[in-house]
């Protein structure tokens, strides 16, 4: 009975085995046809929305293959709203075609669409314009911001742009020589760092030094006739992960052949879309970037050595997503370029720049554009927060992103299912994500010796191999490209193929898939993940070894000293120093302010009041920032202030306010001059502050400061909880009321959470799991002024928890007790463990 059982079994699996084998070879051939298709159409962008091209840079006067498209909200996307803030996708340009960040519903461009916002694509196309260089691009896109800012008032502010991946250094290049025309910037999967990573992981960035250099970008472009073909940019992706190319990847399809035809062909059809750069363009990119790594030291030149690229330029804040599952741009690529530029936060907030940065734990490095989880949680919680994050004061700050639970104060100041906090940072917990940048002393012989050959290539090669090879053979050599042969083959353009269609027609009719119980099914997919493990290891040997060979050719005194370096044990790293006009611009500037003490109106008055509360406090959280929004709109005061107005506003009272804490408080009188406005102030910034709930001792002390600075009293009586919820004030309050509608930003610009006050405690009691946790803990920096959380870090670096604080208890009326001080203390949640980066997902 047992034998007949298998039998039957057997019969199934070899049955549904020929069904998926030829199935898959179909899904194959479509994919080929695909590919053909969209190289006859002239490969128009995998964008799932549609589009209309608005500026076209072929007609510029410095001629390039990139384009403006306006999207067009599809049916289900409110109507665009002018006067929200536009937004702006920059596809990489790294051997792929441009759509991967409209590529689904679920994307950059969706979710900006969803909230109403004008939404701008800078999209290209196959084949470069003649002569056409990194600086005519860049050229490009200031004159497409320059329409897009035509287009809309700035009320709302400048454009947020998101550069991805290679479009993330195209993007600070424009956002560091044009800084006025832009807003915030968001940096996804981005490398700016090229020779940082951690040793044992992250070959990609040997590959420069294995093969001696840029030179071999220069051959790849001779050999193409002037064009490099982005095939092998791909073709090194795909290398990282043998595994995941050689096994995983074809597994997938042919294990969810009945479900997985659609996605994978919409997939490949970005995949396989090859474009070209000019050979200038790439050996830009090569020399200046992957092997210069001359961004972050400032070192790039552009007009011909009239302009230097300096990313201190950029005005606007800086937000970089990166993930630890990310293999081809790593949290240390994605970051360290912070630590080349500045000493400390200090020096970050002397210049007057804001950046923030948000980690993911596990997401691959295509993820990070294409996943929907990502796309709904960080994309649209920072998409979410870009108002608030544009009024942040200086610094440096991590976003952190929790889930809510019923028990969240506050929640009906949130617009998803998830909190948003931007919570301090210093250099030191930038340099404590790395395990060192010793490692990073071979990559300074790499640029040494890719020099040298350059010139070599460019003296004695290069001139007599651009001679041999023309037009055609170009075209041949691109034509018999493994992953053009591979598609071509397994296409309908190949007569071997055609019996498949009719065949799959037909076994799709017949289909029956096999039961998943099935043993013989269940020992292919055990077998499977063993073939999936012997490539992986295989793969991590071949890191190893590439690696130590990298380390003994670049590593030896000898090759140093030969190319004319000092000894590896007397080199320092060290930040940049500031240039001379940069500094001078400073003490001017710092000259301008002194005067802002005592010039101003009320609005500054009140802004100054909260910021000088607030300064010193705890985590930026948006509920507050939102409650405030609210509150704008629920009065019925509807002028209220430009967010750049604003902006500004909040700079200037908070450098006022650090300068010099004695002198902003001596002086809040000259900015609110009658005794009724500043007995109305005063009322305002109370309620402000205690709209969630009791207002911590700390900020108590600091407004009985400022009352006997204003010669007040304190604050006037107030209506109760219940009646204060929803405040309408009268016209006796108007002039000062105007300024309360949008100074609250000021004290959420310092880190102050009102919304969360009076919940601290009760937080705590309900945190059954991480995330409330950390939410009760972050809430806790309300009750006291501890110094800055440090950075979550890997899991070699992190020192053991700290006790956890008693359990917070109840006061007889049933509201939560204020939470002792000394909790406060407890250091930030440790992260989980790093994970061993996952397979990039499609």
């Amino acid at each position: 009975m047992y034998s007949a059982t298998l039998f039957h079994q057997l019969n199934a699996y070899l049955t549904d085995a020929w069904q998926r084998g030829i199935l898959t070879l179909d899904v194959l051939r479509e994919r080929g046809d695909v590919y053909l298709e969209h190289h006859a159409d002239g490969k128009p962008p995998v964008l799932a929305f549609d589009y209309s091209i608005i500026m076209d840079g072929r007609k510029l006067p410095q001629p390039v293959n990139y384009a403006l498209a306006a999207i067009r909200p599809p049916a289900g996307c409110p109507a665009t709203d002018a006067d929200k803030r536009p937004f702006v996708v920059i596809d990489p340009r790294a051997g792929h075609g441009p759509g991967i960040g409209g590529f689904k519903m679920d994307s950059e461009i969706g979710i900006a669409l969803r909230q109403g916002h004008p939404c701008y694509f800078v999209m290209f196309f196959p084949q470069p314009e003649p002569g056409q260089t990194i600086e005519c691009v860049l050229q490009a896109e200031k004159a497409f911001l320059d329409r897009i800012n035509s287009l809309h008032d700035g009320i709302s502010g400048k454009p947020f742009v998101i550069g991805n991946c290679q479009g993330g250094w195209a993007l600070a290049l424009l956002a560091a020589t044009a800084p006025e025309k832009v807003g915030p910037i968001l940096l996804a999967g981005s490398p700016l760092a090229y020779w940082s990573g951690v040793r044992g992981k992250h070959p990609l960035r040997y590959s420069g030094g294995l093969t001696g250099g840029t030179w071999s970008a220069s051959l790849a472009g001779d050999l193409g006739g002037g064009l490099f073909d982005g095939a092998h940019l791909v073709s090194n992706f795909e290398n990282l992960n043998p595994a995941n190319t050689l096994w995983e990847k074809p597994y997938r399809l042919y294990a969810n052949v009945d479900d997985e035809r659609e996605r994978f062909l919409e997939f490949e059809r970005w995949w396989g879309g090859h474009f070209m750069l000019g050979k200038q363009e790439m050996e830009w990119i090569s020399q200046n970037l992957f092997v210069g790594n001359h961004l972050a030291a400032g070192d790039i030149e552009l007009e011909r050595g009239n302009s230097r690229v300096d990313l201190r330029n950029i005005r606007s804040p800086i937000i970089v997503f990166a993930s630890w599952g990310d293999n081809i741009t790593p949290p240390q690529q994605a970051l360290n370029w912070i630590c080349d530029l500045y000493h400390s936060s200090d020096e970050i907030r002397a210049n007057e720049q804001t950046i923030v940065y948000c980690l993911h734990e596990q997401v691959g490095h295509l993820g990070i554009f294409v996943s929907a989880g990502v796309a709904n949680r960080e994309h649209s919680e920072l998409a979410s927060a870009l108002d608030l994050i544009d009024v942040l004061p200086p610094g440096l700050y991590e976003a952190v992103i929790t889930d809510t639970h019923p028990e969240t104060p506050g929640q009906d100041y949130l617009q998803g299912r998830y909190i948003v906090r931007f919570e301090p940072r210093d250099i030191a917990d930038i340099a404590a994500l790395d395990d060192g940048r010793d490692d990073e002393l071979a990559f300074e012989v790499v640029r040494r010796v890719a020099e040298i050959n350059q010139q070599l290539y460019d003296s004695f090669v290069s001139p007599w191999l651009r001679q041999l090879i023309k037009p055609a053979q170009a075209e041949a050599l691109r034509v018999l490209h493994p992953a053009r042969q591979e598609r071509l083959w397994l296409s309908s353009f190949n007569p071997w193929l055609g019996w498949l269609p009719q065949a799959a027609a037909q076994v799709r009719r017949q289909r029956q898939p096999l039961a998943a119980d099935n043993p013989f099914w269940q020992w292919q997919q055990q077998g499977s993940k063993w073939l999936a493990s012997a490539l992986t290891q295989w793969g991590d040997w071949r890191d190893r070894t590439l690696e130590q060979c990298f380390e003994l050719t670049y590593g030896s005194p000898w090759l140093r000293a030969a190319v004319g370096l000092p000894p590896a044990g007397s080199w320092q790293r060290e930040a940049q120093s500031g240039r001379w006009e940069r500094e001078e611009m400073l003490r001017l500037k710092r000259t301008e302010l002194e005067q802002h003490y005592t010039a101003g109106n009320p609005f500054d008055g009140l802004l100054r009041l909260l910021v000088y509360t607030a300064i010193g406090t705890g985590v930026v959280d948006v509920r507050p920032f939102n409650a405030i929004r609210r509150l704008m709109t629920e009065t019925p005061l509807s002028e209220g202030v430009a967010l750049p107005a604003l902006k500004d506003s909040i700079r200037r009272q908070t450098w006022l306010v650090r300068n010099d804490e004695g002198r902003a408080l001596d002086t809040l009188g000259s900015l609110l001059t009658e005794p009724q406005q500043r007995q109305q102030a005063l009322d305002l910034a109370w309620h402000l502050l205690g709209i969630a709930g009791p207002i911590s001792a700390e900020k108590q002390a600091r407004l009985a400061r400022v009352a006997a600075a204003l010669q007040l009293s304190g604050p006037s009586p107030r209506p109760g909880k219940a009646e204060a919820a929803a405040p309408v004030p009268t016209a006796a309050v108007a002039e000062v009321a105007e300024v309360a509608e949008v100074a609250e930003v000021a004290e959420v610009a310092e880190v102050a959470e009102v919304a969360e006050v009076a919940e601290v405690a009760e937080a705590a009691e309900a945190a059954e799991t991480t995330a409330v946790t950390e939410l009760a803990e972050a809430a806790a920096v309300e009750v006291a002024t501890p110094a800055a959380k440090p950075a979550r870090q890997p899991a070699a670096k992190r020192s053991p928890p700290a006790a956890k604080p008693a359990k917070a208890t109840r006061a007889p009326n049933g509201k939560p007790a204020a939470k002792p001080a000394a909790a406060a203390d407890k250091p930030a949640t440790p992260r989980p463990s790093r994970r061993k980066p996952a397979p990039d997902a499609e």
